[in-house]
């Protein structure tokens, strides 16, 4: 199949690389990127061999962040208003020359061989239209909120199915011809926020083969606060993901969005009702204890995961943080699916009263 002949995307593969290599593009959308963005260019420069072009978008002038890389030749495009990520991408395909766009956040660094190994799967593979890779399992951010963030990303992505069911704009490539023919990203999403997941499930639609290669891995620096994810989980991610699926009728078995995470939100829901239900009826309490050896089952192997890489202390500060985004993302969907279908039944109500003879 074609996606078990591209899961081993390793050094073999680039060294049985053809000597005519696809031209690859490479685009940074960039708002206030500060010495993040600094150090995710160094890294881009010490890529061997390097990218066809790196083009970065400002998505207005922001910080000035962009000017060292204006001074340094790079081509470098300054919108005069912030519209967004989406946006900034689609301006940097317009000035693209490779056969490859490849997408990277101004936050990220990656590895030296990222072009090589890109131009291996793509040239290897003809039928596939896109590749994205995951960050790796050490974040440069410190703090508990930064490092369970990130590693919880890292985990997610590492335990997905490789025959991936979305794009991700972090580090994701995707052929120009392709990218072209589905109309790009939505710049109705002026903010940074599932417009790679909405074009993924566009190019699944259309019948593209997306590889997630769990050995492409890009080291991510951003620092979260609490306040910002919670923040950035509700509003720019469940929300309009919510909105997403919904219009769309359907549900991917896949990331985010996989058996133990909806399973594990169901049991968080029924924990969080339990002292409601005690009050009514005394001997719900006792589903307390079997609820939480539940959802420590069912998340086992990330807590593991969690305690080997940060040890046992770091796993139990993360655990909350778990649940908590269970319970905030199953409350965004329900927000959701109540005001879509209140919005339906207004719609019909009004329908039917403009249909009523007088």
């Amino acid at each position: 199949m074609l996606l078990q002949s591209i899961a081993t995307s390793t050094p073999e593969n680039v060294r049985l690389m053809p000597l005519t290599m696809p031209a690859i593009s490479v685009i940074i959308p960039l708002y206030n990127g500060g010495e993040m963005f600094h150090r995710c260019l160094a890294a881009l420069e010490r890529c061997q061999p390097p990218p066809h072009e790196i083009i970065i978008v400002a998505d207005g002038p922001g910080d000035g962040s962009w000017l060292p890389a204006q001074q340094r030749g790079y081509r470098t495009i300054v919108l005069k208003q912030r519209s967004g990520p989406a946006h900034a991408r689609n301006i940097g395909v317009e000035a693209a020359e490779g056969d490859i766009l490849l997408f990277i956040d101004a936050d990220v660094l990656v590895p030296d061989d990222i072009i090589s190994r890109i131009s291996a799967i793509m040239t290897a593979q003809g039928g596939l239209s896109a590749i994205i890779g995951s960050y790796d399992d050490s974040p440069t951010a410190q703090g508990t909120v930064s490092q369970y963030r990130n590693l919880l990303h890292h985990f997610t992505h590492q335990h997905a199915r490789e025959d991936a069911s979305t794009f991700w704009g972090a580090c994701g490539a995707i052929r120009r011809s392709v990218f072209r023919s589905i109309g790009g990203f939505d710049p109705r999403y002026t903010q940074a926020s599932i417009e790679d997941i909405e074009l993924g499930y566009r190019l699944k639609e259309a019948g593209h083969a997306i590889l997630l290669a769990k050995d492409l891995q890009i080291t991510h620096q951003k620092k979260w606060r609490f306040a910002d994810m919670l923040k950035t989980d509700i509003f720019r991610r469940a929300i309009p993901w919510s909105e997403l699926l919904l219009a769309q009728n359907r549900i991917q078995m896949d990331l985010n969005l996989s058996f133990t995470a909806r399973s594990s939100t169901l049991v968080v829901f029924s924990l969080a009702l339990l002292p409601f239900l005690s009050a009514i009826l005394p001997t719900c309490s006792v589903a307390a204890v079997p609820g939480v050896c539940l959802l420590l089952g069912l998340n086992y192997s990330f807590y593991r995961f969690l305690a080997e890489k940060r040890g046992i202390g770091f796993a139990l500060k993360a655990i909350p943080l778990h649940w908590l985004y269970f319970l905030y993302s199953g409350l965004a969907f329900l927000f959701v699916f109540f005001r879509v279908r209140i919005s339906r039944l207004i719609q019909v109500g009004r329908v039917r009263c403009k249909s009523q003879p007088l």
